[in-house]
């Protein structure tokens, strides 16, 4: 009888794992649902804004220039600006990050940067680059909870004064790119110097523009604007991928639960049939 306790307790702990991953499952579905909504919208948006700065990049009868999209000759110090999520439960998302993030750091050095700098973005990978040992700045690492563009344009514009200053000769993102339900695959994306598809590449494609005020006028406005858009438009992807692996990870963990459920009743019910025909062994007589 020990052993059908023992079995009965462990299905009553199962249903309750069962009950917490599927109730998450839902949560991040819903969450998932939300933000790739609100992702989807800023990327047309951000589309059309990109399609105008590289309008005004690549028109021939327009000389623009701009410290945000001319490199550095010097190779002093590199910022890398990596998303993770705030918790656990979500697969290897965050494993990849730090992994990537981990790689870009190498890569940097060995390009001849003296110093790194890393700018975590979520606990997970502040957690991972403070254990690293890392240059960190730690200001931003909590807009993971409640992504605003407010909150990221001040990251961008901290990221693009440096950069003017020549603080930083160069920006590289970090972060894991929603591809699709079963597939998030950690990116990593030069941020400044900004590139731009020039020449007749873009330009034999691009729409015509009449400017007013001047192209220089206007793109030392749109530039900024297209960068903080970008950097939000980063933020809402690595959400969309976090919640998205946590959607996948809680229904393979409710499948689990489900099949290691059914395995524990075969198994409690068979112990329980042998228990009933011992017993009526015992009480019955031996002619």
């Amino acid at each position: 009888m020990a052993a059908l306790k023992e079995i009965k307790a462990r299905m009553a702990s199962v249903q309750s794992t069962l009950k917490i991953t599927s109730a998450m499952k839902m949560v991040a579905s819903a969450k998932l649902h939300r933000v790739q909504a609100t992702a989807l919208a800023l990327a047309k948006y951000e589309r059309g804004l990109s399609d105008i700065a590289r309008a005004l990049c690549a028109a021939p009868d327009w000389k623009v220039e701009s410290p945000l999209m001319s490199p550095h000759d010097k190779r002093e110090r590199a910022v890398v600006v990596a998303f993770s999520s705030d918790g656990s439960l979500c697969g290897s998302f965050n494993a990849n990050a730090v992994k990537a993030l981990t790689q870009q750091v190498e890569m940097l050095r060995a390009e001849g940067f003296d110093r790194v700098t890393v700018i975590p973005v979520g606990e997970k990978i502040a957690q991972a680059a403070l254990k690293a040992g890392y240059d960190t700045d730690e200001r931003f690492r909590s807009f993971v909870a409640k992504p605003t563009f407010e909150g990221v344009a001040a990251l961008a514009d901290l990221l693009m004064e440096e950069y003017a200053a020549g603080k930083t000769d160069k920006t590289v993102l970090v972060y894991n790119h929603f591809f699709s339900m079963g597939h998030q695959a950690p990116v990593q994306d030069v941020f400044l110097p900004m590139t731009m598809m020039t020449g007749e590449e873009w330009f034999d494609c691009a729409p015509e523009y009449i400017c007013e005020p001047r192209a220089e006028t206007l793109l030392a406005a749109l530039l900024p604007h297209t960068l903080r858009s970008r950097l939000y438009s980063v933020l809402l992807d690595s959400a969309t991928a976090e919640q998205a692996a946590r959607t996948v990870a809680m229904q393979t963990a409710t499948d689990n639960a489900k099949e290691l459920l059914d395995d524990l009743s075969l198994t409690y019910n068979k112990r329980r049939q042998q228990a009933i025909t011992d017993e009526l062994a015992d009480i019955t007589p031996n002619e």
